[in-house]
């Protein structure tokens, strides 16, 4: 499902940064990875490379068979809307549309006709437990059920990899602990392939893999 090959990422500015130095990391289609590390040992970024928001300066990221460093940005663009989910420790919900509304924005970039978009949206949105928010505002919503929203968004499309970028970051443990509880059950039951940046060893406890980055390296996967 997803192959990075001695992956480096440097940022050039007024320093020079190596936020990767030669990444190799395979994971297969259906397992459930946790991605763990102190600050600033190149977690997000590997995350972001892995979905296609960025591309690496050296190396080879490939994701469902196809290498993401090759394809322009409206390539990996494409890309993201079938293959890649993501999930955010900020929600990112536009905070002027309802549950549904947000939920079905991605079905909407994709040209999804109208009335599949309605049917999709409903069934996820019952699938993630809000199936009576869906008019409901962002603001009008807990924390945790802002996640769930973000949630149903990645999961609408069908994507096969969800990228969970300290999905439980903004969350009290209560709250934290039902999202976790919700991708576990999501992994189990779609067999979606759920990659996890997170500070968070409960959360990672509920992964069956657990990488740790340190200093733009891998020191160590089991």
């Amino acid at each position: 499902m997803l192959e990075l090959e001695d992956v480096h990422k440097v940022y050039e500015g007024k320093s020079r940064v190596a936020a990767l130095s030669g990444v190799s990391l395979r994971i297969a289609a259906g397992e459930m990875v946790a991605v763990m590390g102190p600050s600033g040992s190149g977690k997000s970024t590997l995350l972001h490379l892995m979905g296609g928001l960025d591309v690496p300066t050296h190396g080879r990221v490939v994701v469902a068979g196809e290498d993401l460093a090759e394809k322009g940005e409206e390539g990996r663009s494409l890309f993201r809307r079938t293959h890649v989910a993501y999930v955010f420790q900020a929600f990112h919900l536009m905070p002027t549309l309802s549950s549904a509304q947000n939920v079905a924005l991605p079905l909407h970039l994709a040209g999804v006709p109208r009335r599949d978009v309605d049917e999709r949206v409903a069934r996820t949105l019952v699938d993630v437990g809000l199936g009576e928010r869906a008019g409901h505002l962002p603001d009008e919503l807990s924390g945790g059920e802002r996640q769930r929203v973000a949630i149903a968004r990645g999961l609408v499309t069908g994507a096969p990899l969800l990228l969970a970028d300290e999905p439980t970051g903004n969350l009290d443990s209560a709250r934290g602990a039902e999202i976790l509880g919700l991708l576990t059950r999501i992994h189990a039951e779609r067999g979606t392939t759920i990659v996890m940046v997170t500070h968070d060893e409960a959360a990672a406890g509920t992964c069956r893999r657990v990488v740790r980055i340190r200093d733009g390296r891998v020191e160590s996967d089991r």
